[in-house]
């Protein structure tokens, strides 16, 4: 017992007492607001067949998966992204659903992050699905619920920030790097680094309006007048109907009522290879990443067997959680128990009350009281794990109340009553 390892392993944490209450109401707030926009829920399993994360499905690299064998040896994998585990489902479950899905999800998602650098290896998803329709409504209706969901969690300064992948992906064909080249591209224009990407240029047999396209990238990133930034650096028809493609969601967006919230990026490039068009993330103060990551998927579900255009998004539910805390954002979690303290003679006089409370829908925690114990120990930790109040039963038969909040006492029942 010695060598009992009671510590957690790196990247991961527990999470509890009025910490966990605040996730968990974040969660809920996050979770109606799906419903209120009608989507359904779907649980997907926890880990799958390692075949749903293979490299041509657009996730992450095969080594930050956590894999293991099954008795039969099939190669199994957490999930490190739960996009795969819908389109998956979808695939099967409406095979022959001739009209768009809305789907929901909430669980835990799992990555053996290469370089550690402090990113949590576990964290929580919640996020919709919208499958089966391409049109520019549930591009808009995706981007509005991902406002929508972060305004109901108490967030009030924060950005969605929209591209295209099509846009970005027109200046790399046309530029006609080798695959070497172009990952050095994508890492130093994914790190702002547009110097870096121009020496590159410089070494090759760039046309001078590609050259000049990549210069004026930087620029591409704001507000709605990026869009005409891009139509005029738009080398060919693909671009061009990107940018089109967004001045119309735009559109649709502010019937959301949700344009102020909005900006555009014409560099993005997608974390996963799976996006194929519209893609956005969101970002507040607070936090080092993007809280929410999202985007247009249409080729994915078919590679599961069905032909089906989608879009959706997922909300890192415990930076959203960080970025409130550290902006003050109150999250108003409630001491909602109320904790029954009772002497050793009076146990069935308190469990009877206890079951009367809890047939009345209320938290009830009780605790048999240790004589030579201060009555404020008993009262702190009702404090720290959300008690409201606390009422002792004394085995002299008195019976009184305390707020474990301002420390004011009620006599319920005096001695000899």
């Amino acid at each position: 017992m010695k060598n009992q390892i009671i510590h957690t392993p790196e990247g991961v944490r527990d999470i509890y007492n009025k910490e966990c209450k605040k996730k968990l109401l974040i969660q809920k707030r996050l979770h109606r607001m799906l419903h209120l926009y009608g989507y359904q829920d779907i649980q997907t399993p926890t880990f799958e067949f390692f075949d749903v994360f293979r490299k041509e499905i657009g996730t992450i690299p095969s080594k930050e998966l956590y894999k293991f064998f099954d008795r039969e040896g099939n190669t199994l994998s957490l999930r490190p992204d739960i996009t795969p585990s819908i389109a998956r489902a979808a695939a099967t479950l409406f095979e022959h659903e001739e009209v768009p899905v809305r789907l929901c999800y909430m669980g835990n998602i799992f990555i053996n992050h290469f370089s550690y650098q402090g990113r949590p290896k576990e964290s929580t998803q919640l996020g919709g699905e919208f499958i089966g329709e391409d049109s520019v409504d549930a591009d808009a209706e995706m981007i509005a619920l991902v406002a929508d969901c972060l305004k109901s969690a108490g967030l009030e300064k924060f950005q969605v920030t929209v591209g295209h992948v099509d846009f970005f992906e027109s200046l790399m064909n046309e530029a006609a790097m080798d695959a070497k080249t172009e990952e050095q591209v994508r890492t130093l224009v994914s790190n702002r680094n547009y110097f870096g990407v121009l020496e590159i240029l410089d070494t090759l047999c760039v046309n001078q309006k590609v050259k000049e396209a990549f210069e004026h990238l930087e620029e591409m990133t704001g507000g709605i007048e990026v869009l005409e930034k891009g139509r005029q650096y738009s080398l060919n028809a693909k671009a061009a109907s990107a940018v089109k493609r967004l001045e119309k969601i735009y559109e649709v967006l502010k019937a959301y009522g949700v344009e102020e919230y909005i900006t555009f990026d014409l560099s993005m490039s997608g974390t996963y290879g799976y996006y194929t068009g519209l893609i956005f993330r969101a970002y507040t103060f607070g936090t080092g990443d993007a809280i929410v990551k999202g985007g247009r998927y249409d080729h994915l579900i078919e590679k599961f067997g069905k032909e089906s255009p989608s879009v959706g998004f997922a909300i890192v539910v415990d930076e959203l959680v960080s970025a409130l805390e550290r902006q003050k954002v109150e999250i108003p979690i409630k001491d909602d128990n109320t904790l029954i303290l009772y002497d050793k003679k009076k146990r069935m006089a308190a469990i009877s009350l206890a079951k009367e409370f809890r047939d009345s829908q209320k938290n009830i925690e009780m605790m048999k009281r240790d004589p030579e114990q201060d009555l404020e120990v008993y009262a702190e930790h009702g404090r720290q794990n959300g008690a409201g109040s606390m009422i002792y039963l004394e085995e002299d038969e008195q019976i009184y109340m305390e707020n474990l909040q301002n420390g004011h006492k009620k006599i319920l029942k005096k001695k000899g009553e």
